[in-house]
């Protein structure tokens, strides 16, 4: 009776597996990082201006005024 055991590794890596992981991860960190800067800026300037003032800049921007 024998027994038939078989190892396998892994030695070689995709390199452009892990390339495309690396840059989604570095892509995601930079919009997240990008969101939460708008999200205190427009924090600030509700808290500056109000709400009414928000508004207003809002509109005379859509229309140029």
């Amino acid at each position: 009776m024998t027994t038939n055991t078989q190892v396998t590794t892994r030695s070689q890596v995709d390199v452009g597996c892990e390339t495309s992981q690396f840059a989604l991860g570095v892509g995601v960190t930079v919009a997240a990082m990008i969101g939460i800067w708008a999200v205190v800026c427009m924090a600030s300037t509700l808290l500056d201006n109000g709400l009414g003032g928000v508004m207003r800049g809002l509109v005379g921007a859509i229309v140029g005024s």
